[in-house]
């Protein structure tokens, strides 16, 4: 077995997702997930706590494209503007991942204890974008109002793209949605 070979935790992922697909979440086992990516169970475990995090990547570097882009857009931009420039960082960091995506998404449709996990990341996401945007100077309220905002548009266009057959742009479609939300309230 390759278990020191690098991207350990990336082959999990792929093998897990494979696996997902092909058997169903519940009837695969650590064991299957780790024999698929060529490791051992014990390198599994180094990477992810169970089988169900294998689906939800690192949540700090996932919250951390949102916030350095926060934290980066211009001095004079509007909280709002703020979260625009992460949503689009966000998306363009999923550029060449859509077929990965919508099978992820197929899996934990399927699966109500993976949708709750979901949500679980969702609320983190709204926390990590409002804390950025208090580091900002936005007042607390408003701050998670924006963060609630932004975590709904990014939500509403993922489901979009994933449902789409081809790969088309989620930064741009994060930004679109986001414009609806403005519409709406206009």
């Amino acid at each position: 077995m390759g278990r020191w070979q690098p991207g350990a935790r990336d082959r999990l992922a792929l093998a897990a997702l494979e696996l997902f697909v092909e058997r169903g979440y519940e009837a695969t086992t650590v064991a299957d997930i780790a024999a698929r990516a060529g490791l051992t169970e014990r390198t599994f475990y180094r990477q992810f706590v169970d089988k169900r995090e294998v689906l939800f990547g690192d949540p700090q570097s996932y919250n951390g494209i949102f916030t350095a882009a926060i934290a980066n857009a211009p001095a004079n931009a509007r909280p709002l503007d703020a979260v625009a420039a992460a949503l689009t960082t966000a998306g363009d960091s999923f550029a060449g991942k859509h077929a990965y995506a919508r099978q992820r998404g197929a899996v934990i449709a399927s699966n109500t204890a993976l949708q709750e996990r979901e949500q679980v990341k969702r609320l983190h996401l709204t926390d990590a974008i409002a804390d950025a945007l208090s580091k900002r100077g936005v007042p607390g309220p408003t701050a998670q109002l924006t963060a609630e905002l932004g975590t709904v548009a990014f939500h509403q266009a993922f489901a979009r793209w994933i449902e789409a057959e081809d790969e088309s742009d989620l930064a741009k479609l994060a930004v679109r949605v986001l414009d609806e939300l403005r519409e709406a309230a206009a």
